[in-house]
């Protein structure tokens, strides 16, 4: 008989699950995701830091911080940046069907802040630079997903259309 999908407590606690390789990099999403968090009302006793030795780690400590049961979503952080063969695309996609994983088995939200990148200059850019910061916008994700999740499982909340996000894409081949 499979499992039935559990309702976790309702919690605004948020945990971040963060990459400490290409740590320049991801220390910087930190503090996007950070600031996002303290922007859109959440007291920083309410988000839970969790450092991961590299990406490929970042999914079994989400698995553990949706599993606290005091935790009402994750943040996944972490730069996989290409080299010489294929490793990157391998790791990538690895992490990102496990964190899929993650939020489908917990049904606890997990927000994609892992940044997939050629070289270091693309990373930086995506981390503070001149294409935002992408650690705030997964945070900001995961806040509107939770927010859209308590309005699903009847916490006396209407679903209203989210506001439309840029679209960064237009104008690229």
């Amino acid at each position: 008989m499979p499992a039935r999908a559990r309702k976790p407590a309702k919690s605004r606690r948020v945990a971040v699950v963060v990459s400490r390789y290409n740590a320049a990099v991801t220390d910087a999403l930190l503090e996007g995701a950070l600031d996002e968090a303290r922007a859109r009302g959440v007291a920083r006793e309410d988000v839970v830091v969790v450092p991961a030795p590299g990406a490929f780690e970042v999914p079994a400590l989400c698995l553990a911080a949706a599993k606290r049961g005091d935790i009402g979503g994750v943040v996944a952080l972490g730069c996989i940046i290409k080299g010489e063969t294929i490793h990157d695309r391998v790791l990538a996609d690895a992490v990102t069907r496990a964190l899929l994983s993650v939020a489908c088995e917990t049904m606890v939200p997990v927000s994609l802040g892992v940044l997939t990148v050629n070289n270091a200059a693309q990373a930086r850019a995506r981390a503070g630079g001149k294409l935002g910061n992408k650690g705030a916008e997964a945070m900001g994700a995961l806040l509107d997903t939770m927010g859209v999740l308590d309005a699903l499982r009847g916490d006396g909340l209407s679903i209203a259309r989210a506001p439309a996000r840029p679209d960064k894409t237009k104008g690229r081949a």
